[in-house]
Parts: C-alpha cells; sequence; structure tokens
C-alpha cells in the first residue's frame, strides 16, 4: 500500500516534545512540507495530537474547534509559574483532608458548565504580536483576558494525600524528576498535600493548568498540574487502532552560532507501510470533522466552479458539511448553507 498525497494522522505525542517537534517528524517520514497540527499540546503533555498532511491540512482549521477530553494529575498545595510542574514552586500550604466525594462537590458548583477562564501566563496567545510565555520569559508583566470556556465534564476519578517539600523555588519532593534519597527522612520538612486525578471534557481553548491553578486558589492552597494526557479531539480518539505512537530521542548538534546544543527530537514509532496503513484518507477525514454530504458528479462539478447546489441533507444551524462523492471516495468541498436547501462552498479539494 502506498501513502496518499494528503491525509490525517492520529499521533499520540510523547512527553519532552513539542507539536511541532512531531510535525517535524511526520514531514521526515512523508518527505512532505505541507503538514500541520490541530490543537498544541505543551511539551509536558502527552496523548493525541492529530496531523493533516497535504489537502488535509485545510481540515485542522476545524478539528481545532472540536471539544476535547484529558485525563489529568492535578496537585493541590503548592502553585508553580507555569502552572504545571515545568515551574517554580511559588507557594506551598497545607491541604486538609479531603474525601473524593467532597472535592467533586466544590468542582460540580464552581468548574462546570460555561465560566471564565484567565489563560496561563506562559501560554502561546499572542499579545501585541508576541507569544505571551517569550514576554513572559523576559520578565514583562503579562496581563491576559478572562475568556469564556465551557467545561462538559469534570471528574475526581482519585484522591490521594502525599507530602511535598515546604519550599519554594524548587521541585516538590514527591516529583519523578527530583526524588528525595532513599535514606531521607520521607515526612521531615514535608507537609500535607494532594493529587488529584482527573477527566475533563472541555470546549477547545480550555488550559487544564489554568483549571488546575484556579481549584487550587478557590480552596485557598495553590494548585499546578504534573501530569496531562489528552485521550480524544473531536471524534478522533487515542484508542483508534490506527494512532501512531512515537518517543523522543536526544539529539547533539551544532546550530548556527557554532554552539553544541543537546535536545529532545520527535521519532515515530512507524514508517512506509505501516504508516500508510495508519492515515485516514481524505473523506475519512472529513466524516470523521463534520457531518457528510453525499453528492453527484454533476454537483461535484459545480462546487468545484464555485457554484452553489441543492442537498437533501439537512444542513446544522451555521454549520459546515462535507460534500463527498461515495462512490469515488471523492472530497469535493466543505460547504455552508446558504438559503432554504441550497449551500455553497467554502474550500475546494482537487481531485487526489
Amino acid at each position: 500500500m502506498t501513502l496518499t498525497d494528503s491525509g490525517l494522522l492520529i499521533v499520540d505525542k510523547p512527553q519532552g516534545v513539542t507539536s511541532h517537534d512531531i510535525v517535524a517528524a511526520v514531514r521526515g517520514a512523508l518527505h512532505m512540507k505541507r503538514v500541520g497540527h490541530a490543537g498544541t499540546l505543551d511539551p509536558m503533555a502527552t496523548g493525541v495530537l492529530v496531523v493533516g498532511f497535504g489537502n488535509a491540512t485545510r481540515l485542522l482549521n476545524v478539528i481545532v474547534d472540536h471539544d476535547k477530553t484529558y485525563e489529568a494529575t492535578i496537585r493541590l498545595g503548592q502553585g508553580t509559574t507555569t502552572d504545571d510542574a515545568e515551574g517554580a514552586i511559588i507557594s506551598t500550604h497545607p491541604v486538609p483532608a479531603m474525601s473524593r466525594a467532597e472535592l467533586q462537590t466544590i468542582i460540580d458548583a464552581r468548574f462546570t458548565g460555561t465560566i471564565d477562564q484567565v489563560p496561563n501566563t506562559y501560554s502561546a496567545i499572542k499579545v501585541n504580536g508576541q507569544r505571551a510565555y517569550d514576554l513572559a520569559r523576559e520578565g514583562q508583566d503579562v496581563q491576559l483576558k478572562a475568556r469564556p470556556v465551557t467545561i462538559h465534564e469534570f471528574t475526581v476519578l482519585d484522591v490521594r494525600p502525599i507530602r511535598v517539600s515546604d519550599a519554594t523555588g524548587v521541585r516538590s519532593v514527591d516529583s519523578p524528576q527530583e526524588r528525595m534519597p532513599e535514606d531521607a527522612d520521607p515526612h521531615g520538612g514535608a507537609i500535607p498535600a494532594l493529587d488529584v486525578d482527573v477527566r475533563v471534557t472541555c470546549s477547545a481553548g480550555t488550559y487544564i493548568r489554568a483549571l488546575a491553578r484556579d481549584l487550587g486558589v478557590s480552596l485557598g492552597v495553590g494548585g499546578h498540574l504534573t501530569r496531562l494526557r489528552r485521550i480524544r479531539v473531536g471524534r478522533y480518539r487515542i484508542d483508534d487502532p490506527r494512532t501512531v505512537t512515537a518517543h523522543s530521542e536526544r539529539r547533539t548538534f551544532t546550530n548556527r552560532d557554532g554552539e553544541t546544543v543537546t535536545r529532545n527530537r520527535a521519532v515515530l514509532d512507524a514508517s512506509g507501510d505501516d504508516l500508510a496503513v495508519r492515515a485516514l484518507s481524505m473523506v475519512e477525514a472529513a466524516s470523521a470533522a463534520m457531518p457528510v454530504a453525499a453528492i453527484s458528479e454533476t454537483q461535484a462539478a459545480d462546487l468545484r466552479f464555485g457554484r452553489r447546489i441543492r442537498i437533501t441533507e439537512e444542513t446544522p444551524r451555521g454549520g459546515r458539511l462535507a460534500a463527498v462523492m461515495p462512490e469515488r471516495h471523492d472530497l469535493v468541498a466543505i460547504v455552508e448553507p446558504c438559503g432554504r436547501g441550497m449551500v455553497k462552498p467554502v474550500t475546494v479539494f482537487p481531485v487526489e
């Protein structure tokens, strides 16, 4: 089987690499320049990254707006500069004993439905043309505005009492990056905290680490994210049998300034025919991204010339559909309603 010129890959991003690193790995594997992704994952995060290549990159703007589901661990009792485990600890407070049910009651009352959320300063949001995290790293005072997000589900899966170091500017003693020596007193100089495993389904644009921060603030103890895994983007799921796994490898190279640099790079665990089998075709990709309207060859020609057509399918109010010729397995266009029973093309795809 040969790989087509366009399609989607569901990649399970490993920890320690960026979403851009995954795109670079796909570019190298496919020997293609036209590759992109839908929805950035932080280097600490793992899970579903939808990667489009060829004409499928034009579907990514639709996919990025889909609801998403995450599984995460929130550490209550410590706040960090980045609201996740990659930042320096800036506050530590003892956490009173709390059951799973008690915590769920608080979350249901304050963090479900449509809420206003202020993104973390260390985010990719642009401020006057510059990324917020670049401005923050330069020491500038970055003020981001609250934005409405919708939390469809925020379920507490498990609650584990732990103890953490009563210090700031260092990792917690329970962090996998910096554990105490085996002969050290596990409770010496440590205070009670809580690790909370959660599952969150939310609208696009929601920051899970901001949820962790705000939950900690609401309890008066601070909080940050120690683990984040995205298990679903719209209808693209981590348990899809075609999901491509990847891993990170250390790479040493000399940069343009002649400096020796060592950093992680992403490596796909599939190539060649195996990668071809795992790729979603244009029709499969579009069918998972939006409702589908079956059209005739004549209608396909009209759409590709920019003409409006009449369809029998009910169009979602204000939504878009994929116009497909099923017998040819041909994605013709993305269309939108323009009158009773009529649709017009907003994105037209060439014949593959």
